[in-house]
Order: structure tokens, then C-alpha cells, then sequence
């Protein structure tokens, strides 16, 4: 039984891997991209200082879907009424929902240097619910698992939610889970692998 399990979740795993590395939208050449593609690709580096990459490459198939994304994600990801350490914790909480690999990549060094304890993002890599959480945190994780998995927030945890983060950052915790939710999607969708030589982050959930 141990072995069938064995071969099981590496069967999995290496399917998983195999995924990750067939990439259904590469990169555009800067001469492939119709003028609303380059127009997007500006903005992007206007407002980010960076390129096209992780979810920017598949997204600006739809340069509309991308510019009107990555606007939304101005606020979301450096302006929200969250501090670092909160909305850090909904984006990994985010990653490991969806296994989205290049999310965890890229968030997983700013988590920790946000506060996060890298006992805490174990525990959310390995699918647990953190111990000792702060009840910030707490709260946060309460409201994300209902949200994902029953698909609602109970009466207790949304009075908790807004003793402690007020409508606005409800409202922005929300936005957060839903904008990285978004991302996670178009990845998992687009198949996009994180850098070349770095090691696949998550493992397969049973």
C-alpha cells in the first residue's frame, strides 16, 4: 500500500513538473506584437519599471485584460490599506490554493522579509493551518478559507474582519484574493513556468 502510494503522488508530481514546463503562451517578440500589445507593454514598464513576465506574458494576449489588470494591480499589490505582512500572507494563501508556482516564487522571499515567519509559510506550503498566528493573520486566513471553500464568510468572522480592518480593508483583503486569484488562473491556465533552474516550489496537495 505504502508502495501504491509512493508511485502514486510521484507519478503526480511528475506530471505536475512536466506541465509546468510546457508553456502555452512564451514570451511575444517585441515585432510579433500588434500596436495595442506594445502600447500595453509601455505602461507596464512605465508604471512597473519592468517588462513583460510571470503573468504579464500571458495576459498580454488581451492587452486590455492586461493594462486594466495591471492598473488594478498598482493599488492592490503597493497601495492597499493592508500592511505588507497581511496582504504578503493572502497571496501565498492565494498561491497555495491554485499551486500556482510562479506566484509562490515570486512572493515567497517578500513574505519573509515582510515579517511573515518562515514557520508560518511552511505551514501554508504544506497546506496546514498555521500555529501561532497574531489574530490579524488569523482573521485573514478565516475569512480566505470560507471565501474559497464554502464560498461565503460567516456572521463571526466578518465582525472580527471588520472590527479589526474596518469595511475599506475588507474590502481591499478581498480585492487582494481576488486579483492574485485572477493571476493564478491565467498562469495555471497559460502554463507558466517560473525562471529556468528554479526547483518547482509547491508540491501537489492530496
Amino acid at each position: 500500500m505504502k508502495r501504491l502510494c509512493f508511485i502514486l503522488f510521484f507519478t503526480l508530481f511528475c506530471t505536475c513538473a512536466s506541465v509546468q514546463a510546457q508553456d502555452r503562451m512564451p514570451p511575444l517578440a517585441e515585432d510579433e506584437m500588434t500596436e495595442e500589445q506594445a502600447a500595453s507593454v509601455a505602461a507596464l514598464v512605465e508604471a512597473r519599471g519592468y517588462g513583460p513576465r510571470g503573468p504579464w506574458v500571458p495576459l498580454l494576449r488581451s492587452p486590455e485584460v492586461m493594462t486594466r489588470a495591471r492598473a488594478m494591480g498598482d493599488y492592490l499589490r503597493y497601495n492597499t490599506s493592508l500592511e505588507p505582512r497581511l496582504s504578503e500572507f493572502l497571496i501565498l494563501l492565494t498561491a497555495r490554493e491554485w499551486t500556482q508556482q510562479y506566484e509562490w516564487y515570486a512572493h515567497h522571499d517578500i513574505a519573509l522579509e515582510a515579517g511573515i515567519s518562515s514557520e508560518i509559510v511552511e505551514a501554508i506550503a504544506d497546506g496546514r493551518r498555521p500555529d501561532g498566528m497574531a489574530e490579524d493573520h488569523a482573521v485573514l486566513y478565516a475569512l480566505f478559507i470560507e471565501l474559497n471553500h464554502t464560498k461565503h464568510v460567516s456572521d463571526g468572522t466578518y465582525a472580527r474582519a471588520i472590527e479589526i480592518f474596518g469595511e475599506r480593508g475588507v474590502m481591499d483583503t478581498i480585492g487582494v484574493i481576488g486579483y492574485y486569484t485572477l493571476l493564478a488562473m491565467v498562469m495555471n491556465t497559460a502554463r507558466t513556468p517560473t525562471p529556468d533552474n528554479v526547483v518547482i516550489p509547491l508540491e501537489p496537495l492530496p
